[in-house]
């Protein structure tokens, strides 16, 4: 079958969809360095710079450096402030009052072992006076190392001879007790169990005693220094401030011939006040702290020192009788009339530094009649030694613990005035550190209320001058 003539075929259909275009080549990658980003203290910089070149700019950045001025002003004095006063607050209430409380602390078991020898010697029964003062003794002591360690690190040196003290109390203790029946019994084993109770205490527990007083003593020193470090620090601040205040003032005057800002000089006068009052509470309190320190603790120091020699010297003098030249020491040499002749040296020079300390007449008054007695103790010490090394027990007896004219009696005497003498020294202390404390009151709070009054004057001050370019 053939085609028709004259008829052409048909042209090819065309395609659906047209064909998908080439993919576009990659950018080629920039050629040349790419701007890199600006930092952001750059552009403050920059902007900074910008406002500084018209005087409301500049006027703007002159109230915010005052106004942050006087705040860091205030809030240092407001620190520095509450640090000395919490400072002078240990020193009076904590570290000087538990400085007292290891003193006697010592003294309780010092005097404890006093009692116990004089009550051994006089016999069985013991004097009802006597045990009285050596359960006195005891239970002060006990009372005085549980508020100690109430107030102390455990860890310090403070709670290790704490520690010590409430582990060796009690053994000592038990001696006196096995001490007291025995000589009740009549048995010489009683004296041995006195002397091993007394070379604990001499060894152990009066060491730890003196210990403990020498770190609360160190404590005060610390606290004492401490509040009366001078603010350097906000002092400078405060300087600057007002520095800053003026300049700012005198400007403002050179551009507007006026004398006065209102809100500035308000300004000025709070930091003014504020300086001053810091200048004047550090310097009294300063002043007040170092007449505690030199008037009062010196005093009692050596006072304590003094009634604690004598103590030693009275415990001493009671075992050179119930030893009886049974110990020796290493001179071959009666121990106790030894160790008795040392303290009663050392109590006189104690003495006779507590003197030269007395501010009055009324502090020399009491170390007077200490000196006197400590003489008057040594005359009849002598006597009853005499007696004793002659073989005349009973009479030397007499004159160690007898009720007249014995060195007991002067041993009381010396007790008495020194007691006295702590006493006075006592009420100085408490005086001259109370006002130094009370110097320092206030000071914080009234730091941080001038500070926000100075900011706020310096504030609207500034406020003041901008509303004129409006």
């Amino acid at each position: 079958m053939t085609n028709p003539p004259n008829v052409r075929p048909a042209p090819p259909s065309a395609p659906q969809h047209a064909p998908a275009q080439p993919p576009m080549p990659p950018s080629a990658p920039p050629t040349g360095p790419v701007p890199a980003r600006r930092a952001a203290w750059a552009e403050a910089s920059e902007r900074l710079r910008a406002a500084a070149t018209t005087e409301p700019g500049r006027l703007r950045i002159i109230g915010a450096a005052l106004a942050l001025l006087v705040v860091a002003f205030g809030a240092v004095t407001a620190w520095e402030a509450s640090d000395r006063f919490t400072a002078a607050d240990d020193v009076v209430n904590r570290s000087q009052p538990l400085s007292v409380d290891a003193a006697d602390i010592y003294r309780s078991l010092a005097d404890a072992d006093t009692a116990a020898a004089s009550g051994f010697l006089a016999g069985a029964p013991e004097p009802a006076d006597v045990r009285k003062t050596y359960s006195t003794d005891i239970t002060t002591a006990s009372g005085l190392l549980i508020t100690a360690a109430t107030h102390t690190d455990g860890a310090s040196e403070s709670g290790r001879q704490i520690a010590t003290l409430n582990e060796g109390l009690p053994r000592y203790t038990g001696l006196i007790e096995q001490a007291r029946a025995y000589n009740r019994q009549g048995l010489p084993l009683g004296g041995a169990y006195l002397r091993y109770a007394n070379q604990l205490m001499t060894n152990e527990l009066l060491p730890a005693a003196e210990k403990l007083y020498a770190a609360e003593t160190d404590r005060l020193v610390t606290d004492n220094d401490d509040a009366r470090l001078w603010p350097y620090v906000s002092t400078a601040l405060g300087a600057l401030a007002f520095g800053g205040l003026f300049w700012a003032q005198r400007r403002n005057y050179l551009r507007t011939n006026r004398v006065f800002n209102h809100g500035l000089l308000a300004a000025t006068a709070a930091s003014t006040v504020l300086l001053l009052w810091l200048a004047a509470a550090q310097t009294v309190a300063r002043s007040e702290l170092d007449n505690a320190q030199t008037h009062g603790q010196a005093s009692l120091k050596v006072l304590n020192d003094a009634r604690i020699n004598s103590l030693k010297a009275r415990a001493n003098e009671n075992l050179t009788l119930v030893a009886r030249g049974a110990v020796l020491n290493e001179d071959n040499k009666d121990k106790y009339e030894t160790d008795y002749n040392t303290g009663m040296d050392e109590l006189s020079a104690a003495l006779g530094r507590a003197k030269g300390l007395a501010d009055n007449s009324e502090g020399r008054a009491p170390v007077d009649e200490a000196i006197a007695s400590v003489s008057e103790w040594r005359g009849r010490h002598a006597l009853a030694s005499k007696a004793d090394k002659t073989g005349d027990y009973k009479t030397a007896l007499a004159k160690v613990i007898g009720t007249e004219n014995s060195t007991g009696e002067s041993f009381r005497q010396v007790d008495s005035s020194l007691k006295l003498a702590i006493e006075l020294e006592q009420k100085e202390f408490d005086s001259y550190a109370s006002d130094g404390l009370g110097a320092l009151n206030g000071l914080a709070i009234g730091a941080g209320a001038l500070a926000l009054v100075a900011a706020v004057g310096a504030i609207l001050g500034i406020g003041r001058r901008l509303s004129e370019y409006r």
